[in-house]
């Protein structure tokens, strides 16, 4: 998994899940990011099609990272999702699944985020909202 330069020195050690699903960052900035998810068969429902819950946990962590930028490496900021809402509304066809969020919203402890599910030839698969609670390091 390699990153952009410009994520690289801020991208944390990836944890279990995220290893064995196999998604990486691959922007992060103040109120956005992107992850994206190279589309494997394990991933597929019995339709043969993209999991749903793929859809699920890919807009959930880029939502909730959208809203814990700080530009800082030793400074890490984490969130906990407190609602999620998924529709799906499409068929990726493409070979990687593209999740960008982006916070929409909130105060100091409590954020509000949108996320779209796409791929690398626009198709769009899910959009979600979620409300995130900021919970520090």
């Amino acid at each position: 998994m390699t990153q952009p330069k410009n994520v690289f020195h801020l991208a944390e050690p990836s944890y279990p899940l995220q290893e064995h699903l196999g998604f990486y960052l691959t922007d992060w900035r103040e109120g956005y990011a992107r992850f994206e998810l190279p589309i494997e068969t394990f991933l597929m429902n019995r339709y043969s099609i993209l999991h749903g819950g793929v859809h699920s946990v890919m807009a959930d962590t880029v939502m909730g990272y959208s809203g814990c930028f700080t530009g800082d490496p030793d400074r890490k900021e984490l969130a906990m999702t407190l609602n999620l809402n998924v529709n799906y509304v499409g068929r990726l066809v493409g070979k990687t699944l593209i999740a960008e969020g982006r916070t929409t919203g909130g105060g100091a402890k409590t954020f509000f985020a949108a996320a779209d599910i796409s791929d690398e030839t626009g198709a769009v698969a899910a959009r979600a909202t979620g409300v995130f609670r900021r919970r520090g390091s």
